[in-house]
């Protein structure tokens, strides 16, 4: 995708403004003001506010939690697929052993590099998503992550 800037370990995550801090921010000052008002003023509708503006932060929460772990599940199912493809024969066997973290950081690592990452990350347990973004040197952006 042109006009996209480049990415790398120390930049490819994506903030989205108006949802990380925009959406956050109010639902925090609603629940702050509605705090101060439960206790200046108690009563069952107050409280009631409370335990809403909780839910509110809660859906939130979970309206970026799930479609991140769909966006893991597919990106396992490509990974598993590339490296299926990519691997020496004698690796494939071990495909099970990845796991879900290490798949994911994986998925930024160049076709060339990937084979001697996968196995260097398996023979050495590495599981730290960060660690093994930063041992990348050939970078696959990633532009359609959620």
């Amino acid at each position: 995708m042109s006009g996209q800037e480049p990415q790398s370990a120390a930049h490819h995550s994506r903030i989205v403004p108006g949802y990380h801090y925009v959406l956050f921010a109010i639902l925090a000052i609603n629940l702050i003001l509605r705090v101060i008002w439960a206790i200046r003023s108690p009563s069952f509708p107050n409280i009631w506010a409370i335990v809403m503006a909780v839910a509110f932060i809660l859906l939130g929460w979970y309206l970026r939690v799930f479609p991140l772990a769909v966006q893991d599940r597919v990106i396992r199912m490509e990974e598993r697929q590339r490296l299926g493809r990519l691997l020496p024969p004698e690796v494939r066997p071990r495909l099970g052993e990845f796991t879900r973290r290490q798949l994911v950081a994986l998925r930024f690592a160049s076709d060339e590099e990937l084979p001697a990452l996968a196995i260097r990350v398996l023979d050495e347990g590495i599981n730290d998503k960060k660690a093994i973004k930063g041992m990348i040197q050939q970078w696959r952006a990633d532009h359609l992550r959620a």
